[in-house]
C-alpha cells in the first residue's frame, strides 16, 4: 500500500500522551461508511493494519478509552486517503452528538445556553479527560461566549471536529443561528486554543 503516513509521523503522532473515549474513533469509522461505503471503510482498516494500528472501526467499544494518539492518526488517514476537508471533521463532530444516546439525555435537562456552555467542560471531559475545557466568558448582551481549551494539542482536524460537536449541541436546544469559530490555536502559534461562540 502506497505510504500515506510517514513512520517518522506515525513515530511522532504516537508520543502524544492521554485517553479518548471509543465513541470518538468509532465515528470516525460510521463516517467514513456513510461517505466512502464499505469499499473506504476497508480500505482506511487496512492502512490502519499496515501501521500497526488494527483499528477495525465497526468493532469499536464507544464507551472503553482507546490512547488519544488512534484518533489523531485516524484523522490523519482520512485526511489523506479521501482528501477529506475541514467541514467533513465538523461533520463527523456533528454526526458524534446526533447518534450520542448519551448527549441526547443529557441535553434534555438544559433549558438555556449559559447553563449547556456551563456544562460543557465536564461534558468534554467525558470523551477527551486529559484536555481542560474552560468557559471564560459569556455574554448574553453581545451574544458570544469564549471557551478555553487546553492540553489540545492533537490536530487541527480535532479542532475541527470541535468546532462541529459545539455548533451541533448547542442547534439542539434551538439556537438555529449558533456560530463556533476557532479564535486561538496553538497550530497558528498561540498557548492556548479558544474558541468564539456567537448566537
Amino acid at each position: 500500500m502506497e505510504q500515506i503516513i510517514s513512520k517518522e509521523e506515525l513515530a511522532k503522532i504516537k508520543n502524544i500522551k492521554g485517553e479518548i473515549r471509543g465513541t470518538v474513533v468509532k465515528i470516525i469509522g460510521e463516517y467514513v461508511l456513510l461517505k466512502e461505503g464499505e469499499n473506504g471503510l476497508n480500505k482506511l482498516d487496512d492502512l490502519m493494519r499496515s501501521l500497526d494500528c488494527s483499528t477495525e472501526y465497526r468493532k469499536i467499544n464507544k464507551v472503553i478509552f482507546l490512547p488519544t494518539w488512534l484518533v489523531v492518526v485516524s484523522f490523519l488517514a482520512t485526511k489523506r486517503l479521501f482528501n477529506f476537508t475541514n467541514e467533513d471533521f465538523q461533520k463527523m463532530g456533528e454526526m458524534d452528538v446526533k447518534i450520542s444516546p448519551f448527549l441526547k439525555i443529557f441535553i434534555k435537562y438544559f433549558v438555556s445556553l449559559k447553563k449547556l456552555e456551563e456544562a460543557v467542560p465536564k461534558m468534554w471531559n467525558n470523551f477527551l479527560p486529559d484536555v481542560k475545557v474552560e468557559l471564560t466568558e459569556f455574554n448574553e448582551k453581545e451574544k458570544y461566549s469564549i471557551m478555553k481549551l487546553d492540553n489540545f494539542d492533537l490536530s487541527e482536524n480535532c479542532c475541527q471536529y470541535f468546532i462541529g460537536f459545539a455548533n451541533t449541541l448547542t442547534r439542539m436546544i434551538g439556537r438555529e443561528n449558533f456560530v463556533c469559530e476557532e479564535t486561538k490555536c496553538t497550530f497558528r502559534g498561540d498557548d492556548h486554543h479558544e474558541f468564539k461562540l456567537k448566537w
